[in-house]
């Protein structure tokens, strides 16, 4: 078989895994569309200030495994089965994949979440080195500012400059990083403009319905 059509696979699978949107799962067994509420995100962040902690952390495993479990599957049973296939490109596509379905998920008008807790994860299955950044960056930005969209956005620059150290030359593995972190800070631009009129929630605060 050609390996574009392993490329077409992995997208299409990863895609739809990413479709699966906890958020509006977890809310939905609470009765809510959580679109309609805080932020009007479908996100762990939202989940949390909006349904609380129990709620939030199964809104994360869910985002994360969608994208973990995926690249994963790639990395172990399709990579050695098929030598020929760049495996370190076609894991970061699978993510990417998944990433974009859950921003974009064809099954809720393509109104999804902002994708971190999916990009880390993915950079988790793909590199644990990258992924262990992540999850520093996240807790120690977090920790010092509690603004937990100031965290994403920094945990998204960085994998950028992360793929360089750790895979120093592989350029397209570069441009994938690029991809992935534009679209989460693309995603988060609401958030920058808050941040920057200091008007963006801290961690903690309670919201209102978006309605």
């Amino acid at each position: 078989m050609n390996n574009a059509i392993y490329y077409v696979l992995v997208i299409v699978a990863g895609y739809f895994c990413g479709c699966i949107e906890s958020g509006y799962l977890v809310g939905k067994l609470c009765g809510m569309d959580i679109r309609d509420y805080g932020s009007g995100n479908s996100g762990t962040t939202n989940v949390l200030r909006v349904l609380g902690k129990t709620r939030a952390l199964l809104t994360f495993l869910g985002d994360a495994l969608k994208s973990f479990i995926p690249v994963l599957v790639v990395k172990f049973l399709l990579c050695p089965a098929v030598p020929t296939l760049n495996a370190d490109l076609i894991q970061l596509v699978t993510g990417f994949a998944a990433v974009m379905g859950h921003d974009y998920p064809v099954f809720l008008k393509f109104k999804g979440g902002k994708g971190i807790a999916t990009t880390a994860a993915a950079m988790m299955a793909f590199d644990w080195r990258i992924g262990l950044c992540c999850f520093i960056i996240f807790v120690v930005v977090t920790a010092a500012t509690r603004y937990v969209s100031l965290a994403s956005i920094l945990l998204s620059a960085g994998i950028v400059v992360e793929v360089l150290i750790f895979h120093p030359g592989r350029w397209d593995l570069f441009a994938m990083c690029v991809l992935y972190a534009f679209f989460a800070i693309y995603r988060h631009r609401a958030n920058i403009d808050r941040l920057l009129s200091g008007t963006e929630s801290k961690i903690g605060q309670k919201v209102e319905v978006k309605k």
